[in-house]
């Protein structure tokens, strides 16, 4: 059995550990947010944030996940209310809108470590694939969404002192074939 925390929650999953994590979260958890688009890794349409870094879900299996912090679209709001959504739905973003819940976690986790990305950074940490072609759009409701977390939230060397949280360490690939 493997455990791991999915949106708050502590999971276990009596699945075959090399189960692609996409799998569990779409079949096991009905968290459909999480898209399948090539099952190769290169689209980005299950993109997750796990311990704070952006993973495709098709390409890392749960036994690579035990133990760590897996977040899905369906847990940064409800109400669409987080800033990246916010940004999206303020840009008309979506066309088809497929490759969108992995686009807005890739951006999330993004926004978590750099507030006032350059285009540069966007297009580096943001390589998922958009069929539409939306990329210009989705560089700028990344720039609105850090406008709008800067604005609501302290920066970093205004917050008060703490003792630094260090970034997890890289996953492992996770390959499932």
């Amino acid at each position: 059995m493997t455990s791991f925390t999915v949106n708050d929650r502590p999971v276990r999953y009596r699945m075959d550990p090399e189960t692609p994590l996409l799998w569990a979260l779409r079949d096991a958890s009905n968290l459909t947010g999480t898209k399948y688009g090539c099952g190769t890794g290169d689209c980005g349409a299950c993109t997750v944030d796990i311990d704070g870094q952006a993973v495709r879900a098709c390409r890392i299996s749960i036994a690579a996940c035990e133990g760590r912090f897996v977040t899905t679209i369906e847990a940064l709001s409800t109400d669409r209310s987080h800033p990246v959504q916010q940004a999206w739905i303020e840009a008309n973003l979506p066309q088809c809108g497929y490759c969108q819940p992995g686009m807005i976690m890739a951006a999330a986790v993004l926004l978590k470590k750099n507030r006032a990305p350059s285009d540069a950074d966007i297009d580096s940490a943001i390589t998922n694939i958009c069929r539409c072609g939306t990329y210009p759009r989705i560089r700028a409701a990344v720039r609105r969404a850090a406008g709008m977390i800067s604005s609501v939230e302290p920066s970093p060397a205004s917050s008060s002192p703490e003792t630094p949280i260090e970034p997890a360490a890289p996953l492992p690939a996770g390959d499932t074939e």
